[in-house]
């Protein structure tokens, strides 16, 4: 089955949640725990959809940012949500199955054990830089559970969203699983919707509305946010290797990915020869960067404008940026690498997340200055440390608290999939991905059970006065 790029629509129709939401819960509780053969038939259908319409979705997703480079989305949408449904569909059963606990001595005799279900019906909120991973990876998790979904995909990709909703259509029934379409109105009504769980993907901006709206309700959130994720280059790692390889992290996608890194901190006196290796670097991995098919743009015009008035301001204010001469191509909202070597801390780039193709490079006197530097600032979503030295490795492991850490690269650790990927702090709580996501969206439910043997009867009043005293006497200890 394959799909084409469908010319997008004047605007949505007027769309009913709380009508989604109760066909959604009315199957659920028609079958509120799906067989394991079930679930690996809904992910392989899941499967099927990404794979039988590879190219559709690719070109759907080049349209959205007016430019994505081919390889960008085989690598960082359909690889990892392909695999995610191959490792949750191996794996499933062994994550959710039965474990035996300790019902303790006052209680015997007797039986512990927890069990895992099905939550419901879940919500999830997909940001517009990774529409369809960011989309396809929480179903995936929420699925192999056992729950009912509902999707609110992003106004801001049009044609993956619109793409996304027919394929959905076309390969799930419509109370298992459904993509909302909208614009912000519509996401602000979706977040207020009773869910029995709700992950969001967004700016912590929009997250704090959502966690708002979720209150009323009192429904469970896992919430995917970012933040300045740091890169720290010790004294014995090689300029030239950390640079080679943080470029791929601050370049894919046109650094439109939540786990970029977001500035770089270097030794002192170092910070000029790290920009230069990294500029030399994307110069010789892009070239002719303004027409190279390997490089993306900048999803929209809104985003393109936000991310030049940084290096507008940093230029009014004095500082020096690097980067390749033009720097940006209006047009097609193209901005190459653009490196800020000790910048003010009061600039705009240094207090909110860049979130494309600007790097700036910090310089620090001693590795505890750096680690100070990066403690004085809300927890980041990762944390990427270079260095070769398994103490120097350890001590930043232990001192930087951060939602994932990657260390001697960037972005690789979002990719095992076995691995839960969240934040911490201003970047997020909760996770998925693995046998931690489809345990976010399960009750894990308490159970013991007692025989026709009991000795309960014995505590039943009216109280027996010695017998509790020598039964208080032998447990309180």
């Amino acid at each position: 089955m394959s799909a084409t790029v469908t010319p997008l629509a004047s605007a949505p129709p007027s769309i009913d949640l709380s009508s989604r939401l109760a066909l959604a819960r009315d199957a659920f509780e028609a079958d509120p725990h799906p067989s394991f053969k079930q679930r690996r038939d809904w992910l392989k259908r899941l499967k099927r959809l990404v794979l039988d319409n590879q190219e559709a979705l690719i070109q759907a997703l080049d349209q959205d940012f007016g430019g994505r480079p081919r390889f960008e989305t085989l690598l960082g949408e359909l690889l990892p949500a392909v695999e995610g449904i191959n490792h949750h569909r191996k794996y499933m059963k062994l994550w959710l199955q039965g474990e035996r606990r300790h019902a303790g001595l006052s209680l015997w005799p007797a039986r512990a054990c927890l069990d895992y279900h099905p939550l419901g019906v879940v919500g999830i909120m997909v940001p517009w830089n990774y529409p369809l991973y960011l989309a396809l990876g929480p179903v995936t998790a929420a699925l192999a559970a056992g729950n009912r979904v509902l999707v609110k995909v992003s106004e801001h990709s049009p044609h993956t969203s619109r793409l996304l909703a027919e394929l959905v259509e076309r390969y799930f029934p419509k109370d298992l699983l459904q993509i909302v379409e909208g614009d912000a109105q519509v996401s602000a009504a979706f977040s207020r919707l009773p869910f029995d769980h709700l992950l969001f993907t967004g700016s912590t901006a929009v997250g704090k509305l959502v966690m708002k709206a979720a209150a009323e309700n009192l429904t469970p959130l896992t919430l995917e946010l970012g933040g300045k994720s740091p890169a720290l280059v010790a004294p014995d790692m090689p300029l030239k290797l950390a640079a080679e390889r943080l470029l791929f992290g601050k370049c894919f996608n046109a650094g439109q990915t939540c786990v970029a890194p977001d500035y770089v901190l270097v030794p002192k006196g170092k910070g000029q020869a790290f920009a230069e290796q990294m500029l030399a670097a994307f110069e010789g991995r892009y070239p002719l960067w303004q027409d190279n098919g390997d490089y993306g743009s900048i999803i929209n015009g809104q985003q393109y404008s936000r991310l030049c008035s940084y290096l507008d301001e940093a230029r009014e204010r004095g500082v020096r940026v690097l980067g390749p001469s033009p720097g940006r191509h209006d047009g097609r909202h193209r901005l190459a690498l653009q490196l800020l070597v000790n910048p003010p801390l009061d600039l705009a780039l240094m207090e909110e997340e860049i979130f494309g193709p600007i790097m700036p490079v910090v310089e620090y006197g001693s590795l505890e200055q750096a680690i100070a530097f990066i403690q004085g600032r809300p927890k980041p979503l990762a944390f990427y440390p270079f260095s070769f030295d398994t103490k120097t490795q350890g001590k930043l492991l232990k001192a930087v608290h951060a939602g994932g850490v990657c260390i001697n690269d960037s972005l690789l650790q979002v990719a095992a999939a076995d691995l839960p990927f969240g934040g911490i702090g201003q970047s997020g709580m909760g996770h998925y991905h693995g046998r931690e996501g489809v345990l976010t969206f399960s009750k894990a439910r308490s159970v013991l059970k007692k025989g026709r043997l009991s000795f309960t009867a014995f505590i039943y009043p009216p109280y027996k006065e010695g017998l509790l005293r020598w039964l208080l006497r032998v447990l309180l200890r």
